[in-house]
């Protein structure tokens, strides 16, 4: 199973700000922890997180899904599976 890796990076930034790693054994209870914020970018971006668990059990589903520039808060959110 692939960990799910969200990074967030201000413009113009090669390190992100924050990254937020949840291990692919464990996505399906994480997923219920992902902080408040987070989930409703995610929910605002028409991202289903179940499709991305579902997604993290295939060992071919690797690299990034979405990027989302958010240009007004000059943010970068990344949503891979590695």
């Amino acid at each position: 199973m692939s960990n799910l890796k969200i990074r967030v990076f201000k413009r113009g930034e090669t390190e992100p700000e924050t990254t937020i790693t949840i291990p692919g054994n464990i996505l399906k209870i994480a997923s219920k922890l992902i902080p408040h914020r987070l989930a409703e970018i995610l929910q605002d971006k028409g991202i289903d997180i179940v499709e991305i668990i579902r997604l993290s059990e295939n060992p071919d589903a690797q690299g990034t899904l979405v990027e989302i520039e958010e240009h007004k808060k000059n943010e970068k959110v990344v949503i891979a599976l590695e």
